[in-house]
This record gives structure tokens, C-alpha cells and sequence, in this order.
């Protein structure tokens, strides 16, 4: 199955044309909008939506691991030949880490995301990406357009994380495009010709924002109830950290032993091969394909690939309508609803409506943070890596996989099979959301760092370059919605019994925390973590009453932003359990739509009815006397 089936609303045309175009107060000029997603080769370049809520869209990155990709190229027709002023939005993305209070051991130097712009193979004279911290659109000077019909390339110089949100050359020489918030949303729309009111996508009984394992259990489990249901991803495939984009695998309990129905949908997308942690950690493995697949065989379920949920609208404690963009077109949909599911991880549909909820950011430890995956492989002929100032200097400093890692600490992080794992993490001290590109670009630095110090300080693998790193990261928290019932660290170890309990964990208490070994210098900062472990008797069953918003009445959750404490979050946040959080959520829906009721009245008036849905055949209290 092609990714082209599932994208709907996708860029069909193969030239962007420009149009007259004037913008507050500026003259009716000829002009051209070609953002980062409308470049119809996008070469080596990697489109990256994760930060468009902060930003305003999604940019291009230039994803090389040190080596210059291949230009992405478009095709488009100029209103007319002549002087055109040329801007470019963008960033230098070390720039946050240049300015003056920055400690020696945190400090950049140089500049890696840089690029040109090329007009018709001739290479404009500014190079992009070398100033300010801020996203913003850098001046390129005046060019001159020949021909009506021109191609516009991104000439990556170095294959270290450059970015190109997108090129607008007007000739009106006086106008600054916008830079961010609501003006460049105007902005951006009036261009694309964009109706103020987003298109409306239809009316579902469930609607389920967000596609990873939560999502899917969520939006199958649903549809196989006979509900009309729209899963709303914002990338072109689903599975979240369990996808080739993230590569995390699954943990937790698989099923329910007291049941043959809970577990059945996940047992679907569960994939046949695992690599062990250490080797090649390919993204074939996670089978990509296949999950599709399982949702393009539901009649009643639409998928909706490549939109980012960016409003909610409400009457009263109901959300009526979910807004969503196209990360590539622009398009804006609206989906109404009975019901809305939200599975983002980071709570964005209750936070949006309003929802309570509860975050974990400057605590002791703060909150779990995120990683971005990465590894090498050996080639036949040495590789050469350049030396970069602008990364972390760990040159004098310990790390996994460094040949002075400490003696007395574990074994399986020496070599390389430390490197790049799951304890290769940071942002525990910042906030998730306003501070969440420079978190990941902060796990960059780390990478390229800790490589350039290997290969150029130690001499070590000569023959060995970066083979792959994710560029979307892995979170682990961040927004937890507030159900009727919270549930703690407490009732977990002591066992606390509630009638509506239906999901079983299968994994310690795991909490997250910086490995102080090495911090040092870094502090607030730290960039590899330690897992705190807490034993119980597993499998615990959580109570249907964490999956529901205790403040929005048709507003269900599942996966890691469910109703828990920081602590408690440390079980229920593994893959397997979302997935079965997300079918008993989609089941629960199934009972909204039949007695027209809230999720709240399914555990007060239908909990019988819920719990032999997903197959528990009698009362609740009968796993607690086992």
C-alpha cells in the first residue's frame, strides 16, 4: 500500500503558481508563497511537523548526519519577469546556545544548518540559516527572474539539521512577510486562498486525534462496533514511537487473562521481528505497511493522514468540532462529533478545550523527557567525520558507549551498544511544548557530540559513520487529563480495587530521571537519564474512569495522557497498554452512541454492559478474588 491511498487533500499539482498578492498595507504585487511542503522533490530534505504549534508550519529539514543531502527542487510559474525581493524563513538552530550567559559546557560555535537558494541552477549570494535563534524571515537581497516558469532549489552545505520553513519573493520591495502567530496563519491562508472557515470533513460518532498505539486501538475497536469513526494523524503513518519513524518497541501486557476480547485488536499490529537493543535498528522491522493496512480494511473508519489537530471548538463542557491541518497543502478540516478521543500522548485535545490537567516540569527531577533514537554502521573504507564546535563538547566527559565509562556502571552501555538508546534523553527540566525544538535539537547535539569525540578525540571506528538517527522524537510525558478518578503510585503498589477496572499493565513502575554520572556542567540540561524502578504485583487492572475527562463531558483519553500521577504514569505509559486503553475507550464509545449517553454515564448506568464488551464475562470483582 502506498502512502499516496491515505493522504487525502495532498499537493496534486506540479507547478506552484504565483499570483498578485498584496499584505497589509502593502501594494498588489506580483508574488510567490512556495512553502517547505510544496517543494515537489524533496531530495534528502525530511519534513518535520513537530514543532508547528510553536512556529506556525511545518519546515524542511536537512537530515544528513553530517552528509549534504540532495537538494529539494520545485517547479513554479512567476506572475511575471523581472526584480524580485527574495526571503527565506528560517533559523540558526545552535543560535539559543551562542548568546552571552551560557556556560562554557553548554556553548556553540559556528553555525551547521546552512543553505542556498538556487533560481534556475544560478546560486543566490546569501546563505540561509546563519542567523538568529528565533524562526524569522532572513533577508536574501534582490534577484532577477528570466523566465516565467523557474525551478527553486534548497542547496544543503552541510547535512547538520538545516531548515527551510519557506520562500516568498515578491516584488513589492517594501513588504516583510509576517513572522509568526495568527498574522502568518492569515497570511499563509490568504495565499493558499484558504476560506477563513475550515472545510467540513463530516460528522462521527468517535472522533480519535492521534495515531499512535492508543489511536489505533481506539479507532479499530470503535469501527468494529459499527461506529462512524476518523482517526486524525499528523504523519504519513501511524504508530507513533512503535513506527519506522521513532522505532520503539512494545511493552506491557498483550491481553487480559480474564478475557479473549481485550487484546485483540492490538494483537493485530504487534510485528513479527524485534532487534535487540545494540544492533541494527531498522525501520522495515515495524512494519509500517501492515498497520495501514488493518485500518484501511475497517468500512466505517476514515483515516486521515498528515493532519494536525491545531483548534478544538466547545459549547458549554462539549467540544463540538476538531480543526486539523494538512501538514503539507495547508487544508483545514473541521470534524464534528459525538464523541473525541484523545490519544496525541500530550493531552492537545483537552488542553485546547479546556480540560483539566496536570504536568510535571520544574520538580525534583521534572518530568520524563525524549529521545531520539540513533545508531552506526561499518562500512568497508574509512569514514571521516568532521570535528563540531557547535555540538556538545564532550571531549573531557564520560557518555555510554566511551571507552572511560565508569567501571561500576551497567555493562550493556559500553561499546556500541550504548550508543543511542533509550537512556540517550533530555529535556527533563523545560517545558514540553514552548521549549520543544530546542529539546530536540538538544538531543542532536548530544549525537553529534558524543560521535565527533569517538572518531576524532578516541581514534575509535574508523570504518563506522552514523547509519540512522530519528528525527521525530520519542516522548515518554507531558499533559496528563484528569479523570474521575487519578490514579497514584499508591493504589498501583497497594493494589487498590475499583469496580470499573479493565486494563491490565505489565510493566514496573518506571520512572525516568537524569543520570547525575553525567550532568556535570550540563545541569538542567543532562542529555543521558536512569530508569527508577518500583516493583508491584503486576499485572495491576486500571480503572475505566482514568480514560475519561472529568471536566469535558464527551471527551475520552488514552495512552500516556490518561488520569495519573507523574509516578503512576511510569506503568501504564508503555505501548501495549494505551493500545488496550484505546479499545476499551473505542468499546465505551460504542455505548455513547447507543443510550446517547456521556462517558461518564457508560461507568454509572452501563458498566456492566462495558465490561462484557471487552469480554469479561462477569462481575468485576471476581479478578480480585483470584
Amino acid at each position: 500500500m502506498k502512502r499516496r491511498d491515505f493522504i487525502k487533500g495532498s499537493l496534486a499539482i506540479s507547478v506552484i503558481a504565483g499570483q498578485d498578492f498584496s499584505w497589509a498595507g502593502s501594494e498588489n504585487a506580483p508574488s510567490i508563497l512556495l512553502e517547505a511542503a510544496q517543494f515537489q522533490t524533496k531530495g534528502g530534505w525530511v519534513l518535520d511537523q513537530q514543532f508547528m504549534d510553536q512556529m506556525g508550519s511545518a519546515f524542511l529539514l536537512a537530515h544528513g548526519l553530517g552528509n549534504p543531502v540532495a537538494d529539494a527542487v520545485a517547479t513554479v510559474k512567476f506572475p511575471e519577469t523581472g526584480t524580485y525581493k527574495l526571503w527565506v524563513r528560517t533559523r540558526d538552530w545552535v543560535a539559543p546556545w551562542k548568546t552571552p550567559d551560557i556556560p562554557k559546557t553548554k556553548r556553540a560555535e559556528g553555525t551547521p544548518g546552512i543553505f542556498k537558494v538556487l533560481i534556475d541552477g544560478e546560486e543566490v549570494k546569501t546563505t540561509f540559516g546563519n542567523c538568529n535563534s528565533e524562526w524569522h524571515w532572513q533577508e536574501g537581497g534582490t534577484v532577477e527572474i528570466k523566465n516565467k516558469e523557474a525551478e527553486i532549489s534548497l542547496h544543503d552545505l552541510t547535512g547538520f539539521e538545516g531548515r527551510c520553513a519557506g520562500v516568498f519573493l515578491t516584488k513589492d520591495i517594501s513588504m516583510t512577510p509576517p513572522d509568526g502567530g495568527e498574522e502568518l496563519q492569515r497570511f499563509r491562508r490568504k495565499w493558499h486562498g484558504y476560506s477563513e472557515r475550515p472545510e467540513e470533513a463530516g460528522w462521527f460518532d468517535l472522533v480519535v486525534v492521534g495515531g499512535g498505539m492508543a489511536g489505533l486501538g481506539a479507532a479499530v475497536s470503535a469501527a468494529r462496533e459499527g461506529l462512524k469513526v476518523a482517526l486524525i494523524q499528523d504523519r504519513p503513518v501511524v504508530a507513533g514511537n512503535n513506527s519506522s519513524e521513532v522505532r520503539v518497541w512494545l511493552h506491557g501486557s498483550k491481553s487480559s487473562e480474564y478475557s479473549d476480547i481485550l487484546g485483540s485488536v492490538l494483537k493485530e499490529f504487534e510485528q513479527k521481528q524485534r532487534q535487540h537493543q545494540g544492533g541494527k535498528n531498522t525501520g522495515n522491522i515495524y512494519e509500517d505497511e501492515n498497520k495501514l493496512a488493518v485500518l484501511k480494511r475497517e468500512k466505517t473508519l476514515s483515516v486521515f493522514l498528515s493532519y494536525r489537530m491545531n483548534r478544538v471548538e466547545t459549547d458549554g463542557r462539549k467540544i463540538t468540532a476538531i480543526i486539523a491541518e494538512h501538514i503539507e497543502t495547508g487544508r483545514r478540516l473541521s470534524f464534528k462529533g459525538q464523541t473525541f478521543a484523545d490519544c496525541t500522548g500530550d493531552g492537545c485535545v483537552g488542553y485546547s478545550a479546556g480540560a483539566d490537567y496536570e504536568m510535571t516540569v520544574n520538580d525534583k527531577d521534572g518530568h520524563m523527557g525524549r529521545s531520539n533514537l540513533w545508531y552506526t554502521i561499518e562500512h568497508s573504507a574509512e569514514q571521516e567525520f568532521p570535528r563540531c564546535p557547535w555540538a556538545l563538547q564532550l571531549d573531557e566527559k564520560p557518555f555510554p558507549g566511551r571507552k572511560d565509562y565508569p567501571s561500576n556502571s551497567y555493562k550493556s552501555r559500553r561499546g556500541l551498544k550504548g550508543l543511542g538508546v533509550w537512556y540517550w534523553e533530555s529535556g527533563f527540566n523545560h517545558d514540553p511544548f514552548e521549549k520543544s525544538e530546542y529539546i530536540r535539537d538538544w538531543n542532536f547535539r548530544a549525537m553529534y557530540g558524543a560521535w565527533d569525540t569517538l572518531k576524532n578525540v578516541d581514534k575509535l571506528h574508523k570504518n563506522r559513520a552514523l547509519g540512522w538517527a530519528a528525527y521525530i522524537s520519542g516522548k515518554r510525558e507531558s499533559r496528563r487529563l484528569m479523570g474521575d478518578i487519578i490514579l497514584t503510585k499508591k493504589d498501583v503498589i497497594d493494589y487498590k480495587w475499583y469496580d470499573d477496572v479493565l486494563v491490565p499493565t505489565g510493566w514496573k513502575i518506571d520512572v525516568h530521571v537524569p543520570d547525575k554520572a553525567y550532568d556535570k556542567g550540563l545541569e538542567g540540561d543532562a542529555f543521558i537519564s536512569k530508569a527508577l524502578f518500583t516493583d508491584y504485583s503486576i499485572p495491576y487492572y486500571l480503572p475505566y474512569r482514568c480514560l475519561y475527562s472529568r471536566t469535558i463531558d464527551n471527551l475520552f483519553m488514552a495512552g500516556r495522557n490518561i488520569s495519573v500521577t507523574h509516578e503512576a504514569l511510569g506503568t501504564v505509559r508503555v505501548m501495549r497498554t494505551c493500545c488496550l486503553m484505546g479499545e476499551v475507550v473505542g468499546r465505551a464509545a460504542s455505548l455513547c452512541r447507543k443510550y446517547n449517553a456521556a462517558p461518564r454515564e457508560v461507568y454509572h448506568r452501563h458498566l456492566k454492559e462495558l465490561l462484557e464488551l471487552n469480554g469479561y464475562a462477569k462481575e468485576i470483582k471476581h479478578l480480585k478474588e483470584n
